[in-house]
C-alpha cells in the first residue's frame, strides 16, 4: 500500500503510543505515511506527560496502543493521548485496540464484582474517543459497552492462510480448547477447507485465576495433526494441558493458534515445552522469538492499515472481511 497515498490523506494523523512502538511504525509504513511525532516522560511518581510536535485542528485521528505489561500503564497513557487529542480540536478520534484491556471481565460471575471491560469502553469515551477498533475480542458483547462505532476486526483469515501454506489440509482436525469457542472453531473449520471439529472439556476455578484443569476430548483426533486455537494465551497453562490430552488422545501433531499471545509469566517455558509443533500468533502484543524456535509472529500491521483507510475514507470495514461467514 505504500506510495498510493495522495495530497487529500494530508488529514489522516496516526499517533502510537510506547507500549509498541514496532507496531506503530509498521501501520505507518502499510499507509505510506509518518508517525505524528509525540513527546511523552514519565513522573518520578509514575504520572504520564505527553504533548504532540504537531497541530491536530481538524484532523482524522488514529490512536494506537498496544496493551502490554505493565498494562495498567498503557491504558493511562492511551487515555491521555485521546484527551490531549480533544482539547487540541481534532476532528475525529479513533482508539485502536487491537488487544482489548480487562475483556475478560465483560460480566458479572458472582455478586459484588466489576464489569471492568465496561469501565474501559466509558474510560474511552470520557478521554474523547469517537470510535474504536480491536481485534478478536473475547466476547461479541464487549462491542455494546461503547456508546459509538466499534469495528470488531479478526485476525482469523491471516492465521489460517499461513497454516494453508505451511501444513497440509488433508489430516488437519481443529480444535477448540473449550465448549465456549466451538463457533469460533466452526469458522476455522470452514476457512481450512470444511476441516473435522473437536473440543476439550476442562473445568475452570472461580476462586483462583487462571486455573483451569483440561480434562478429555470430545471428538477423534487420533492420527491427525490438531490446529488448537484460541483468542488469547496469558499463562499457557489451559493450552499446555489441552496439548496434553491431545497427545494422550493420539494426536499426531498439535500447532497453536492464537490473536493475543499474553504470554504471562510461565507462559513461553510452558508453551515451548508442551509438545506443540508450532506456537503461532500475532503482533497484536509485542513478541520475541528469542530462545523460542518454534514461536512464529505474523503481522496485524497490513489489517489496521486497511482498517485505518476504511474508516478515514468513510468507506466499509465490512467489505475486509467479505466471504467470511
Amino acid at each position: 500500500m505504500t506510495g498510493q497515498w495522495s495530497e487529500s490523506h494530508k488529514n489522516m494523523m496516526l499517533f502510537s503510543g510506547r507500549a509498541n512502538p514496532e507496531l506503530g511504525e509498521a501501520v505507518a509504513s502499510e499507509l505510506g505515511i509518518e508517525l505524528v511525532p509525540m513527546s511523552a516522560r514519565d513522573f518520578a511518581n509514575g504520572e504520564i506527560f505527553v504533548r504532540f510536535e504537531e497541530s491536530v485542528r481538524g484532523a482524522d485521528c488514529f490512536v494506537l496502543q498496544s496493551h502490554t505489561q505493565p498494562l495498567n500503564k498503557w491504558v493511562m497513557e492511551q487515555l491521555i493521548m485521546i484527551d490531549a487529542l480533544k482539547r487540541g480540536s481534532a476532528k475525529r478520534i479513533t482508539a485502536i485496540l487491537p488487544f482489548y484491556p480487562y475483556a475478560r471481565q465483560d460480566k458479572k460471575h458472582r455478586g459484588r464484582e466489576p464489569i471492568s471491560a465496561r469501565l474501559i469502553a466509558d474510560l474511552l469515551t470520557t478521554a474523547g474517543a469517537d470510535r474504536i477498533v480491536s481485534v478478536d475480542l473475547h466476547t461479541d458483547q464487549i462491542q455494546g459497552f461503547f456508546d459509538g462505532p466499534v469495528d470488531h476486526m479478526h485476525a482469523m483469515p491471516i492465521l489460517t492462510d499461513y497454516i494453508k501454506s505451511k501444513y497440509s489440509l488433508d489430516n488437519i482436525v481443529v480444535v477448540s480448547p473449550d465448549a465456549g469457542r466451538v463457533k469460533t472453531a466452526e469458522k476455522w473449520a470452514n476457512a481450512l477447507g470444511d476441516a473435522p471439529m473437536a473440543f476439550v472439556h476442562k473445568t475452570r476455578s472461580v476462586d483462583e485465576a487462571n486455573k483451569v484443569t483440561a480434562n478429555r476430548v470430545v471428538g477423534d483426533v487420533e492420527g491427525l495433526n490438531c490446529v488448537l486455537l484460541d483468542d488469547m494465551i496469558d499463562t499457557g497453562g489451559t493450552i499446555a494441558g489441552a496439548v496434553r490430552v491431545l497427545k494422550e488422545a493420539g494426536a499426531k501433531d498439535v500447532i497453536i493458534a492464537c490473536t493475543h499471545g499474553v504470554f504471562s509469566g510461565p507462559a513461553r517455558e510452558r508453551l515451548s515445552e508442551c509438545g506443540a509443533e508450532e506456537v503461532i500468533t500475532t503482533d497484536t502484543l509485542p513478541q520475541s522469538t528469542e530462545n523460542w524456535p518454534n514461536l512464529t509472529v505474523l503481522s496485524i500491521a497490513p489489517l489496521l492499515a486497511r482498517t485505518i483507510n476504511e474508516i478515514f475514507e468513510n468507506g466499509s470495514v465490512t467489505t475486509l472481511f467479505e466471504g467470511e461467514a
